[in-house]
């Protein structure tokens, strides 16, 4: 069942490589599209090759549309912290570099407030670690080129290479236990 345009609402996260951030959104009862892109950056647009040069800087985010009668901004943000690693400050596993920070943009006050509690949390949980994941308010997103959308399902042999290649599943592993990305 999809969420009426009337009771959806927006959820902007980044997460390092936005390949990997789709998997755990898409699952969730209540979100009826995911879409990888760029935000965060002066640059009045953006495209793969400009973010990844690290001039622009936007990171690779993704979008998330949600019908808040059935998954709450919490549950939102709870799975986005299960797929990162918000300990390290210069990106996320082998992706390194402004572009692959993790953020949390939010669009309201109550979000805010949300991420805000859910970053202390976190920080909490893990014996006062610093959490590197900023908080910044939502900016313009820009869809990322077509064959990025839905990569896992399209082309999930090498996204599977990736995905456990790239240390991102050992370290979430580590993190927050098996099966929780």
């Amino acid at each position: 069942m999809t969420a009426s345009p009337a009771a959806a609402e927006k959820a902007v996260f980044a997460g390092g490589c936005f390949w990997c951030m789709e998997p755990g959104f898409d699952r969730l009862d209540g979100v009826s599209a995911t879409i990888v892109g760029y935000t965060g950056g002066a640059a009045e647009t953006a495209n793969y090759d400009a973010v990844s040069s690290g001039k622009t800087g936007h990171v690779e985010a993704i979008e998330i549309t949600y019908d808040p009668a059935r998954v709450s901004y919490a549950q939102l943000l709870h799975v986005y912290w299960q797929n990162i690693d918000p300990f390290d400050p210069n990106g996320q596993f082998a992706d390194k570099g402004s572009h692959y920070q993790t953020v949390i943009f939010y669009g309201t006050d109550a979000e805010k407030l949300a991420a805000e509690n859910s970053k202390a949390a976190i920080e909490k949980e893990f014996g006062g670690k610093t959490a590197y994941t900023r908080i910044e308010p939502r900016q313009p997103f820009f869809a990322a080129e077509a064959y990025h959308q839905d990569y896992y399902q399209k082309n999930e042999g090498h996204y599977t290479r990736y995905k456990y290649g790239s240390g991102r599943v050992k370290r979430l592993e580590e993190l927050w236990g098996a099966d929780k990305h």
